[in-house]
């Protein structure tokens, strides 16, 4: 079994999720005594947090890039970045180190691909909905028409994010909005809606939702796994 290097804390709520998929996963697969063989890099996501608003994208590289080298030195075969945001210095990370990156988009798109959609929403913070590095992934590798919510919907999902779920918060009203504004998605020609952020999957479940969706976290954390097992 190959060594997975979690680069997490970002929020812990989701790294704790990628936790459960991988053990739960390599459990399943293995054994009921078996379980996943990795390494964790926790960052105080306070600081992080502060960076992202800041627009301090050097000093948040910086720090991604010494921990991705620290993972490595700790053995890891494979590196995981467990938050869709922080892929933006994907490429600095993986210059930086010698063992592969699965990136979060990849295994999404693969998904999506195969189930025959083309169109489709995204959900995640505003850096993930409006820069270029995510959505850019998805068109230029994938063919992949990716669609985001208008401005005030945009604020309504990265508010949520910031100031409930990365606190552990669920609270059905935020939940109620995510509803509408997936719906307002679909409205404007979505397939499927990615949940683009690795919190998400805390308030949203496939049954509240009227096209496909997919789970970055779970898709991500289940590649790693058969990456890892397939020796």
């Amino acid at each position: 079994m190959r060594t997975i290097g979690l680069l997490g804390g970002m929020s812990w709520e989701s790294s704790a999720e990628y936790y459960r998929i991988l053990n739960q996963g390599v459990r399943d697969r293995l054994g009921p005594t078996a379980s996943a063989r990795c390494v964790l890099w926790s960052f105080n996501f306070a600081e992080i947090e502060d960076l992202q608003h800041r627009g301090d994208w050097d000093g948040l590289t910086t720090r991604m890039v010494d921990a991705a080298q620290r993972l490595e030195a700790c053995g890891a075969d494979l590196l995981l970045i467990c938050t869709n945001t922080m892929h933006r210095m994907a490429p600095a990370v993986e210059a930086a180190v010698r063992v592969p990156l699965l990136h979060i988009a990849d295994p999404t798109a693969e998904r999506i691909k195969a189930a025959g959609f083309r169109k489709v929403g995204l959900l995640g913070t505003a850096f993930t909905m409006e820069h270029a590095f995510y959505k850019g992934r998805l068109a230029e590798r994938y063919g992949l028409d990716v669609i985001v919510p208008g401005r005030d919907d945009r604020a309504t999902v990265h508010r949520i994010i910031y100031k409930e779920l990365v606190t552990g918060k669920v609270i059905p009203e935020s939940r109620a909005a995510y509803r509408a504004i997936m719906a307002r998605l679909v409205e404007d020609g979505a397939e499927a809606i990615i949940l683009g952020c690795t919190e998400i999957m805390l308030l949203v479940q496939a049954t509240g939702s009227p096209v496909p969706l997919f789970d970055t976290t779970a898709l991500h954390a289940e590649a790693a796994i058969e990456i890892a097992l397939a020796g």
